[in-house]
């Protein structure tokens, strides 16, 4: 493997753009952790309607330029900015990105012309390189999106001076989108229909963008060891259990790296005091904010849950609305709730927060300061996620000595240290069943330590806050995964 690669990343979001979930922090942080160990990385993603121009300083890069979509040649744009030196390229294209939403209306309805956007975007991104001169040696893409890229590379550019040589990683973030669309759109995307097989491309007659991405990539991976292995059975995997146990030791869990320039008490700028373990004042500043705010009752002796999260029966939010009400009526205890997504449990939180005025507080929506401010001023952070594959906030929590409360599943049970009541130690509290019991359960094993055992609770506080989740651990193993595939290309 050369010391230094050329790496083109293909994604459907990225931050600081565009940004619905962990996709966009790991196609936005991984580049830049890439390029400063010596690589040479650009990114590409939609021009969405919603990306502020000017915010980011987009300039008009290349125009026109030719993609052929099967028999049909489509004539877009392409914009570019630089994310603190990573070249940023935006694929401008009004008919499938000038709309609201990045995948859906506002009704959370998917575009119905979603495979045609996606399969546009990933060709796209490959005509990009082809019209740069930049021959990669890797082609990294991101879940269903852009999990084309493989079977283009392998199907269409196999001999092409610029793109034949270039190996492709699919990194799955969460196995349960898969872009499973009507065979109909086939033609458009160009994928030969002697491709269209029950091993590659077909999924019961419907086309499937990710199951196509895992046979035709050279590596594989997700986005924590213990997810890769919960996907490899039939319970986790959606069906695609099969197909990832047939990569063998080619598909890997690598966990996600965080930020710690932007999710660091001792530097974050949306907080209102920083504060670092040797100094944990600031951290209670934070706190009587995080309650003027979400209008709770100030008082620093309560301990408060915080909730950051997409509102959804997935990141078992159904289940803590079972039992919040039952919570904060047997315990002392506030929570703090960040989040939009399914309606009627926005509805439900919102009435609830009427009900409990002072000891639940709710923000519908998202917002980054809210988010920063829960992270610094809650004393615990719930996640009881049905499935995990990863997770942020989490991570992000131990940094801000904000003990979480977890589901012990996929990353979740990778990144938090059960605690150890003998002990002390551990970083959080995890629980395996999924279950409205097992939360109220544990919430109370937390509120227990946080009035009983305070002791106990400075010491995981300790410790959670020297947890090390940076990317440079992450991005060095991703290099790992780079080379795997190179001699699997070669090797082809």
């Amino acid at each position: 493997m050369p010391s230094q690669l050329k790496i083109v990343m293909i994604a459907s979001e990225c931050v600081p753009y565009a940004k619905t979930g962990g996709l966009a922090d790991v196609a936005g942080a991984l580049p830049k952790v890439l390029r400063a160990l010596g690589h040479e990385v650009i990114v590409v993603i939609p021009k969405y309607s919603s990306i502020d121009e000017k915010k980011f300083g987009l300039r008009p890069f290349l125009s026109p330029m030719g993609v052929w979509m099967g028999n049909t040649q489509e004539w877009c744009s392409v914009y570019t900015t630089s994310n603190d030196g990573v070249p940023t390229y935006f694929i401008d294209f009004t008919r499938y990105f000038d709309r609201p939403g990045l995948y859906h209306d506002a009704a959370y309805n998917d575009y119905l012309d979603n495979p045609y956007r996606f399969g546009f975007l990933t060709r796209a991104g490959l005509q990009l390189c082809v019209d740069l001169n930049f021959k990669p040696d890797i082609v990294h893409v991101h879940d269903w999106h852009t999990a084309l890229a493989p079977g283009f590379l392998k199907i269409w550019h196999w001999n092409d001076p610029i793109l034949g040589g270039a190996a492709s990683v699919l990194t799955i973030h969460n196995v349960a989108y898969q872009g499973n669309y009507d065979a109909s759109c086939f033609d458009y995307l160009g994928l030969q229909w002697g491709n269209f097989t029950s091993d590659k491309f077909e999924d019961h007659g419907r086309i499937n963008f990710l199951k196509g991405g895992i046979q035709y990539a050279d590596v594989v991976n997700t986005v924590s060891p213990t997810y890769a292995r919960e996907t490899r059975s039939p319970e986790l995997s959606y069906g695609m259990a099969p197909f990832l146990n047939g990569r063998g030791d080619n598909y890997v869990g690598i966990l996600n790296g965080v930020d710690y320039t932007e999710w660091n008490p001792a530097v974050d700028k949306l907080i209102p005091a920083h504060f670092s373990p040797h100094d944990l004042s600031g951290k209670a500043a934070c706190k009587a904010e995080l309650q003027r705010q979400m209008g709770l009752e100030i008082n620093s002796h309560v301990p408060i849950v915080g909730v950051v999260s997409r509102l959804a029966a997935q990141k078992g939010l159904d289940l803590l609305a079972q039992v919040i009400e039952r919570t904060v009526s047997a315990m002392q205890v506030q929570f703090a709730i960040l989040g939009s997504g399914d309606p009627g449990l926005e509805a439900f939180f919102r009435s609830a927060a009427e009900r409990y005025p002072g000891r639940i507080g709710v923000y519908i929506g998202y917002s980054n300061p809210v988010a920063h401010l829960i992270e610094a001023g809650a004393d615990f952070f719930i996640m009881p996620s049905l499935f995990e594959p990863c997770g942020l906030n989490q991570i992000y929590s131990l940094k801000y000595g904000t003990l979480p409360i977890v589901r012990a599943t996929g990353g979740l049970d990778d990144t938090v240290e059960q605690y150890d009541e003998a002990t002390g130690n551990g970083t959080g509290f995890k629980f395996s069943e999924p279950s409205a019991h097992a939360i109220f359960y544990t919430v109370g094993w937390a509120v227990s330590t946080y009035y009983d055992r305070k002791h106990h609770l400075n010491q995981m506080i300790q410790k959670a806050m020297q947890q090390d989740y940076s990317w440079e651990k992450s991005a060095h193993a991703y290099e790992e995964l780079y080379a795997k595939a190179i001699r699997n290309k070669q090797g082809a």
